[in-house]
């Protein structure tokens, strides 16, 4: 039998019955009207989030990445706790807008804007993060057109790697961001054109569970930051560290240590360059907000035995969630927690495979794995679902139903 990821720990059974929010999973399937479901628990978003902000010092800005989850109930609740959010296209920002939360700092990133979403970040207040010398010019015009002065942050090709967990050194050539020793020259242009240049946005834009690691790469990003604001010969307003947080859903994966993350990032900030004295620092997070806080409920169509193989086949799948099934393309290479919802407290019975409803051999949700005997009509549980789940999906695949969703 092959392994699946850890259960994270917020989830217990009451009469076999897994409990999300305290609440009965077939009961919040009643209410939002079928399965496939999913399900998020904003007790565990706030308690991420409590974590966070006990364990880093004072004044360091959490940003939530609307990219993880645009659920907008989900960021309705989010506005209330978090700093900011961080936005990469304008369907993002009229979300946020939508859910009433115009008024919040926003920081439009990411690749390949269109002049129209530039026009709308900067109409909206939002900090552009300008990945290039011709986008920065594409937002000063942006603002003319507008009649605002748009707000400027430099997104920088980061001088390390995240690889396998383990950082390299070194700039590798890549289309997000600009390279450091261009970055003075293109900050002085923008002071000269008058904009409101808000500082440095510098990440890997990987995922990473090792503390050790993501400790080295705050420090060597406060490290060349302070370098290119000495080039600069100006204070840094801020800077943006970005991401890179994970949370453990694989097999083997512990979790990220955040207090050593936090510990050695206090120490980093105790002993500043100069010139960033008085700069203001943000943590951008998606996935390690809301990944654990989600379940993805799915309902048992058919039980099938096959060469002495049984299959559960549901009516869910990759196009709903497509990282739990490695990408419609790499079957059984990550088993996501999982478990049968009804059956929650039962010991493992037998080795099954979980399949969903698409025409393809590859839409397996656990593979070869460990469950108490499940039977047509079950629910299906798949943890780790609250980030990168419905959106990031191909859902129109085969033309299924869409998934519904809902947050306790």
């Amino acid at each position: 039998m092959k392994p699946t990821g850890p259960i994270p720990p917020y989830f217990a059974a009451t009469d076999g019955q897994l409990q999300i929010g305290g609440v009965a999973a077939e009961e919040l399937v009643a209410e939002a009207g079928g399965t496939p479901l999913f399900v998020y628990d904003n007790n565990i978003v706030g308690a991420q989030i409590a974590r966070f902000k006990g364990a880093m010092a004072d004044g360091i800005a959490l940003h939530y990445s609307v990219t993880a989850n645009p659920y907008e109930p989900l960021l309705e609740f989010l506005g209330r706790y978090v700093d900011g959010f961080r936005v990469v296209s304008l369907g993002e920002l009229k979300r946020l807008q939508s859910a009433g939360l115009a008024g919040i700092p926003i920081n439009f990133a990411g690749p390949g804007k269109l002049d129209v979403e530039l026009e709308a970040a900067v109409k909206a207040g939002a900090t552009l993060s300008v990945e290039s010398e011709g986008e920065a010019a594409r937002t000063i015009r942006a603002g003319e057109n507008v009649g605002l002065q748009p707000k400027i942050s430099v997104r920088v090709t980061p001088p390390f790697a995240i690889e396998h967990g383990r950082v390299s050194i070194g700039s590798r050539p890549s289309p997000f961001g600009v390279d450091s020793e261009r970055v003075p020259l293109l900050v002085h242009g923008l002071l000269e054109a008058g904009v409101d240049w808000r500082g440095l946005h510098m990440f890997a834009g990987v995922q990473c569970l090792d503390a050790e690691a993501l400790a080295e790469v705050h420090c060597v990003t406060v490290a060349n930051a302070g370098e290119i604001a000495a080039a600069i010969g100006l204070p840094l307003p801020e800077l943006n560290l970005g991401s890179g947080f994970d949370i453990a859903c694989r097999p083997g994966d512990r979790p990220l240590d955040i207090d050593h993350v936090a510990a050695a990032l206090n120490e980093t900030l105790c002993s500043v360059p100069p010139l960033l004295a008085t700069t203001r620092f943000t943590i951008e997070l998606g996935r390690w907000l809301v990944g654990e806080s989600g379940v993805y409920l799915t309902r048992v169509l058919d039980r099938s035995e096959s060469c002495g193989h049984t299959f559960l086949t549901t009516d869910g799948g990759g196009h709903h969630l497509i990282g739990a099934t490695g990408g419609l393309g790499e079957r059984g290479l990550l088993n996501f927690p999982i478990a049968v919802a009804n059956r929650f407290d039962a010991p493992a019975e037998e080795e099954v495979t979980v399949t969903g409803c698409l025409c393809t051999p590859f839409d397996v949700l656990g593979d070869g794995i460990a469950l108490p005997r499940a039977e047509e009509g079950d629910l299906i549980a798949v943890f780790c679902a609250g980030a990168y789940g419905l959106s990031a999906s191909p859902q129109a695949w085969e033309s299924r139903p869409l998934a519904r969703e809902t947050l306790v």
